[in-house]
């Protein structure tokens, strides 16, 4: 597995308790949100060390999701995880079709105009409904629609590159 495969990606937290018998409440970032338990495993991070569990059930329950691990049988094991992050490794995702990327592969990349002119690396992304939005962090925070190929031109994910054309005063 390449060092990018083993990467871990943020897809949830464990939010809650649910029940008496080790079911957790899970805030899921995946779409749609139930879609976090067909990932596993997953790795939990418990008191600041990832570890890995494996995924026994769990569902769409109202607006959120519930789930079992492997080995959590009850209420006080279920308390020891409230608040801790979910990740998975990037190879646990599929594949994605060319001109399509995962905010995760983006996020960390070198943002560069046209002409070659450094604005700085993607910190983050959001959504706005009408469009995705590139949160780039340089000498000042820009905030960059993502359209391709109107304003992304080109991502490069082998050079850690995305070129834009956007004028750097903006």
């Amino acid at each position: 597995m390449t060092e990018a495969g083993k990467r871990r990606i943020a897809v949830g937290r464990i939010s809650g308790l649910y029940g008496v018998r080790g079911w957790v409440r899970v805030y899921s970032y995946t779409e749609p949100r139930e879609a976090i338990v067909g990932y596993s495993p997953w790795w939990v991070r418990v008191a600041g060390h990832w570890q890995e569990m494996q995924v026994a059930g769990g569902r769409r329950h109202g607006k959120g999701v519930i789930a079992r691990l492997d080995g959590c049988t009850d209420r006080d094991e279920a308390a020891a995880l409230v608040g801790s992050d979910i990740a998975i490794r990037r190879s646990q995702l599929p594949e994605t079709v060319a001109g399509e990327y995962y905010w995760a592969d983006l996020i960390g990349m070198a943002v560069v105009t046209l002409d070659g002119r450094e604005l700085g690396v993607v910190k983050s992304l959001m959504e706005t409904g009408a469009n995705d939005v590139l949160v780039v962090e340089g000498e000042r925070e820009r905030l960059i629609p993502y359209l391709h190929p109107d304003v992304v031109t080109d991502v490069d994910l082998e050079t850690g590159r995305i070129r834009v054309d956007w004028d750097p005063e903006f």
